[in-house]
């Protein structure tokens, strides 16, 4: 495992790390503790120090998971987790200091902590990263030994622009993979200049990217994946990445020719993200060990050649960039 600075944090943490929205063993079905217990122990045997989670994955049962996991470890390990999304409905107008500030207890008390190396608004309404006393609440947090850092999590690259104008915000979380170049653009190289730490999440595309679903695959009716493609319960930019499905399994068919070889294609996408130097770390997720496994892979694999990045990229003009560039 190699390691990257998290911005401002100053925090050295594995490049590939783990993200646990289904790390009880994936969409719909009940949370299997064992299982949460082996993948997460897996990825900290691996080497990864960074876990990220959110007070509603499986409603808490995943915090819960990850904070009886650190007791278990002597190691340092640095904890991210999310607060916001339980506001309902999630608007604006519902956001309130007291309610973030009952929230981030909420997740300490869950955890088992005394203070989170990470707290992240998590992809709050457009409006609320222009309210001052909204991101000044962590700022008392912090003197108050509850939080460490302050982050945000996006969904518009234009959210994150105005995050960054917050001296408090030291990390930025975002989708960024081979179907959302966007951030590449601009984005990147602004977050550089303010020693901003970049995490990638969604970085397979739910899966396109892994190179295994087909025409044919199914999923649990629970699974965003079957009710998400536009946009019905959340931003439709986190489900396939916004990519029509059909489309995305058009490009990944090219995208196997370009990475033929004997490692797999979800591999080789994480290894171009990496490329990104402004990148701080990936957190794909997991529901089985070998997930883990294939993840952690990534890090070892050799830098793509700049004729393979150019075809990347080629696919990405010619079947992607019309449906999602412009959006986010």
């Amino acid at each position: 495992m190699k390691y990257r600075k998290l911005g401002k944090t100053n925090f050295e943490i594995s490049e590939i790390s783990l993200g646990t929205w289904q790390v009880g063993g994936g969409w719909g079905g009940t949370f299997d503790y064992a299982a949460a217990s082996q993948i997460i122990h897996t990825a900290l045997d691996q080497g990864i120090n960074f876990i990220d989670t959110a007070d509603v994955y499986d409603n808490g049962l995943s915090e819960a998971a990850v904070g009886k996991a650190i007791k278990e470890r002597s190691e340092r390990i640095y904890v991210a987790t999310k607060c916001g999304k339980h506001i309902n409905p999630h608007i604006n107008e519902n956001y309130h200091p007291e309610s973030l500030r009952k929230y981030v207890e909420a997740s300490l008390k869950n955890m088992g902590l005394e203070t989170l190396d990470l707290i992240q608004l998590h992809c709050p309404p457009t409006e609320v990263y222009k309210r001052d006393e909204i991101f000044e609440l962590f700022d008392r947090l912090k003197e108050e030994g509850k939080i460490q850092n302050l982050g945000v999590s996006v969904e518009q690259i234009s959210e994150a622009m105005d995050a960054m104008q917050y001296e408090n915000v030291t990390t930025v979380q975002m989708i960024f993979n081979m179907f959302r170049f966007k951030p590449s653009e601009s984005f990147f190289q602004a977050a550089a200049k303010k020693n901003i730490g970049i995490i990638v999440r969604v970085p397979l595309a739910s899966g396109l990217l892994a190179g295994k679903l087909t025409k044919n695959s199914s999923f649990d009716p629970e699974d965003h994946r079957t009710f998400n493609r536009d946009g019905a319960a959340f931003d439709k930019g986190e489900t396939f990445s916004g990519v029509p499905f059909e489309i995305g399994l058009e490009a990944v068919e090219l995208l196997k020719e370009v990475f033929d070889g004997s490692e797999s294609l979800a591999a080789w996408a994480l290894r171009w993200i990496l490329m990104f130097p402004e990148v701080s770390t990936i957190i794909p997720g997991a529901s089985k060990v070998s997930q883990v496994l294939s993840n952690v892979s990534a890090s070892s694999l050799p830098a793509i050649a700049p004729e393979k990045m150019e075809e990347v990229k080629r696919i990405y003009d010619q079947y992607i960039r019309q449906y999602v560039h412009h959006q986010w």
